[in-house]
């Protein structure tokens, strides 16, 4: 973008600022004895508390139930941060389960483990492993509903003691419903999606439907939601051969079809079909109760469960002479000849997952001297089957059965467990609270892959082909101390101690090839600090600082997997990342007006990185992890909104980001020594920018568009990915939203919208949905 482009969003984001209390994109401003608003210390009124600790004077942003519904065609969990500044969650479908990462101003959609989500403070980060190299570890998105939602709160950066090292980009709390009397309500949504890309001109569509009943009688509360899914997504793989592979000659089958192209790095190439297009199903169910022992203490317990089935298809597009589609042998395009087709090329996937969440809490909350939590949760791969063509079984043949693989994760989860205090020694005047506690986190990660060689589709058993277990064990201390050292000033002091282990690491090859690793041990420190200072009434000036440190993950350490078409390559002797992450905001309340510029830098140690490769001898990606000494990254941020500021009843909220991200010294290469030196980290835009507007008409009507841009970036560390509009590429975009919503009475409302209105065609490795258009029909009693 160039600065003529910037100076443009800054004109237009600037005014969009909203009241403190009601504005989407930020957390209402906290008061005190003052006169003043304290912008230095937020909190929550009038909802369930955040888990997030709001007395720390840093970023954060939060958005409402009521937001969500006027302003976002909301399909899953991950579209509420749809608009949030510097965020983007890499959605390809509806119900993606498997790529949809979480990226923030230094962290990008390849680094899962970098980042922290959570709903009601039970985890939903995926700590197995980061990004998508041979497994998959985004959130588990899918145990939490765009119905139960009723805010989300999201904080920037590694500021608080209270979280891990994976916190170093963002924490994101769903907060979801509980009733105070009896509710019901019921939603059904269609979206379809007209898709043309290549040699695919197909539309795909999606069906859900949600029901919520809960109610509140005594000192007993409780929730039900269950929500099902029937989608349709778009293809995200594409097959290809260079055009340079190709031999002069006439041997193979002579083929007609193949799109002709180039590669990220802008070698012409064919593409040859379509693959991994999922037909998923998808089941949740959520119980939740909750009994208050007294006016301050309160038990609840949760129960999440999540169904996916899910048919991975692909089609080819190469007809032979007689017109048939050609799915396997040698071909030859144009009088040159290419290596055959082969069942990773035109893959077939089958599968059945049913993952469960369990979490308990005790917590005393007097607002008094001393308060108290106990909290622990737990999460299960119950089934975790994928099933998947050999190689050497092709389609047609692949449809009905075959020789493939089978891969179970069952056994595979984690659980945490959190004692916590808060000390209050001047609870009347609240000028110093001491938080502190302890926690532990056990993540175990069992993966095993056979091999089946009559029916992959329905045999079980076989010959072991991968087997990858292994276990990693965190015990965490920490304090963190708020005092408010005089009336317009406040300062955070915090540090957290982990004892790490990594345990049980087991690599098998095959079932005469086995790698046992030793156990890996180490304590760590992490510090914090804050400080605000209300400057004037209406502007407050914060400092943060913060130390991360990002252990490696089970899969990183030990999982080394292959498949048809990918291989991962482990590193068991992988070093924790460390990262220093400092912030300075100004943040200005003018009432209906409201601003925020922030400056942010990161330095990063032995950053973690898993880098996919694709390698065009072995037609397969390879991933590999690494460390990378050095990556410095530094940027600006600035946020606004405004409610009724411009137009009574128009809402608005705009945010810009610029953000410079380098390697500065790596050992580790992907080619060839030093090739990543100076180079761009992957999948950090150096510009993007948001704005959103609703207005409401009247009581019954509202109206909102919405714009994202995301400016140039690239997906390999070494930046020869030069062509990012195309298959495996990252590609610049902005794409506009739009939704209208009416409502008919106090219990029926509905609304239609389009995403991606002006069709762009984008990519983040895989195709981002094309124009697609949404209605739903709402009842709530």
């Amino acid at each position: 973008m160039h600065h003529r482009h910037l100076a443009a969003a800054i004109a237009l984001a600037w005014p969009f600022a909203a009241h403190a209390q009601t504005a989407p994109g930020a957390l209402p401003a906290d008061t005190d004895t003052l006169s003043t608003k304290e912008l230095g210390m937020v909190s929550v009124s009038g909802a369930r508390p955040t888990s997030l600790p709001t007395q720390i004077p840093t970023t954060m942003h939060s958005i409402t139930r009521d937001d969500i519904a006027h302003s976002i065609n909301a399909t899953d969990s991950q579209d509420a941060l749809k608009y949030f500044p510097s965020l983007l969650v890499r959605k390809r479908y509806i119900g993606d389960h498997n790529h949809a990462i979480l990226s923030s101003r230094a962290s990008g959609t390849g680094n899962s483990a970098r980042s922290a989500v959570y709903a009601d403070g039970i985890l939903l980060s995926n700590y197995l492993g980061n990004g998508v190299g041979g497994l998959s570890f985004p959130p588990r998105w899918g145990l939490v509903t765009p119905e139960e939602i009723d805010r989300v709160d999201v904080m920037y950066g590694p500021f608080s003691a209270i979280y891990p090292g994976n916190a170093v980009g963002a924490v994101v709390d769903y907060v979801t419903r509980m009733p105070k009397k009896l509710e019901a309500h019921v939603k059904v949504g269609y979206v379809s999606q007209p898709f043309d890309l290549y040699g695919t001109h197909s539309t795909y569509r999606a069906w859900q439907s949600s029901a919520s009943l809960g109610s509140r009688e005594g000192g007993w509360s409780w929730w039900l939601n269950v929500n099902h899914t029937d989608s349709q997504g778009q293809p995200l793989t594409f097959p290809t051969r260079l055009v340079s592979s190709g031999a002069a000659n006439n041997s193979g089958t002579a083929v007609t079809g193949a799109a002709l192209d180039a590669d990220n790095q802008n070698r012409p190439w064919y593409v040859l079909g379509s693959a991994t297009q999922y037909n998923t199903k998808q089941d949740h169910l959520k119980v939740k109760l909750a009994y208050d022992v007294n006016a301050s203490l309160r038990a609840s317990y949760v129960l999440g469960l999540w169904q996916n089935e899910s048919e991975g298809n692909s089609v080819s597009y190469l007809r032979n002479a007689a017109g048939q589609p050609v799915t396997n042998g040698a071909i030859n395009i144009d009088g040159k000849s290419y290596s055959a087709l082969t069942g990773g090329d035109f893959p077939v996937t089958r599968e059945k997952l049913l993952h469960a969440m369990h979490g308990f809490s005790l917590k005393q909350n007097t607002r008094g001297s001393f308060d108290w939590e106990v909290a622990a949760s737990l999460y299960d791969y119950v089934r975790d089957d994928k099933r998947q063509n050999a190689s050497s079984n092709t389609q047609p043949n692949a449809l009905t059965g075959g020789a493939g693989t089978l891969a179970d994760g069952s056994g595979t989860g984690w659980h945490n467990l959190a004692l916590k205090g808060t000390w209050r020694p001047d609870p009347l005047l609240n000028t110093h609270v001491v938080d502190f506690g302890y926690q532990f986190d056990d993540h175990k990660l069992r993966y095993q892959t056979t091999t089946l060689t009559r029916n992959y589709l329905q045999d079980q058993g076989g010959t072991l082909a991968s087997n990858v277990s292994g276990s990693t064990h965190m015990h965490s201390l920490y304090a963190q101390d708020t005092w408010k050292l005089a009336p317009r000033w406040k300062t955070v002091l915090g540090l957290r101690a982990e004892q790490w282990e990594a345990s049980d690491g087991r690599t098998d090859f095959s079932g005469t090839s086995a790698i046992n690793h030793p156990t890996r041990r180490g304590v760590w420190y992490s510090p914090k600090g804050a400080l605000s200072w209300q400057w004037r009434d209406d502007t407050v000036l914060k400092a943060s600082v913060g130390r991360a440190v990002r252990m490696p993950t089970v899969n990183e350490l030990y999982g080394a997997t292959s498949t048809a078409n990918s291989q991962f390559i482990n590193d068991p002797n992988l070093r924790p990342e460390r990262s220093r992450t400092t912030e300075l905001s100004a943040e200005k309340d003018m009432g209906s007006v409201r601003t925020r510029l922030t400056w942010f830098t990161e330095q990063t140690k032995d950053a973690l990185y898993s880098q996919t490769v694709f390698d065009a001898a072995a037609n397969r990606n390879i991933g590999r992890v690494q460390n990378v000494d050095h990556i410095a990254t530094s940027g600006l941020e600035m946020a606004a909104s405004s409610e009724d500021a411009l137009l009574k009843g128009l809402q608005l909220q705009g945010s810009v980001t610029y953000t410079d991200s380098k390697i500065k010294s790596n050992r580790g290469f992907v080619n060839a020594p030093t090739d990543t030196d100076g180079r761009w980290q992957p999948n950090i835009p150096r510009w993007r920018a948001t704005v959103v507007g609703t207005y409401r008409f009247n009581d019954r009507w509202s109206g909102t568009l919405g714009l994202r841009y995301s400016g140039r970036q690239y997906r390999t560390l070494n930046n020869t990915d030069v062509n990012g509009q195309t298959y495996q590429g990252v590609s610049q975009f902005v794409t506009a939203d739009v939704r209208i919503r009416h409502r008919f009475d106090k219990q029926w409302s509905a609304a239609i919208g389009i995403d991606n209105l002006n069709n762009k065609k984008y990519w983040n490795f895989h195709p981002y949905p094309q124009r697609s258009y949404t209605a739903e029909l709402s009842f709530d009693l």
